[in-house]
């Protein structure tokens, strides 16, 4: 499994945090479980291979940091989502900002640009075209006006 797929996996389990109230161990435990990973396997080739140690313990750190800062990250992409209601933008969308963000913030070892470019790519595939723009410049103005090098 690659990073590009340990992240997209994160970014599904972000998204589903909007849909579950179990606390974020038995959460992860359930969602990272081989028999999970089996079951999904069917529906997404992404859930083809579990995840090694490393790539479970980025996942874990990734969404549980998500889970630990959403109404942090929330209030920046509300900051910087010019003329939007944080509410307009959709749950997919906001799950993967969520997901570069916290990379950007809290996992100096990701650098920004590859944050920034995997949230523009997994928009281009699962969200509108005209959403690929609005999460590169919200991401973009985010990197420039709240991160110092």
């Amino acid at each position: 499994m690659t990073r590009n797929t340990a992240r997209e996996i994160a970014m599904h389990l972000a998204f589903e945090l909007s849909f579950t109230d179990l606390p974020i161990d038995a959460f992860l435990n359930h969602y990272l479980s081989a028999e999970k990973f089996e079951e999904l396997a069917t529906e997404c080739e992404l859930y083809a291979e579990v995840p090694n140690a490393k790539q479970d313990d980025y996942i874990r750190r990734l969404v549980s940091g998500v889970a630990g800062h959403a109404a942090e990250l929330d209030t920046y992409i509300e900051k910087y989502a010019k003329g939007w209601r944080f509410e307009r933008i959709s749950l997919v969308a906001a799950a993967i900002m969520r997901v570069a963000m916290y990379e950007i913030m809290y996992m100096p070892d990701i650098p920004h640009g590859a944050a920034i470019n995997e949230a523009v790519e997994l928009t281009k595939r699962y969200d509108e075209p005209e959403t690929v723009k609005f999460v590169n410049g919200i991401l973009g103005s985010f990197l420039r006006e709240e991160v110092k090098a």
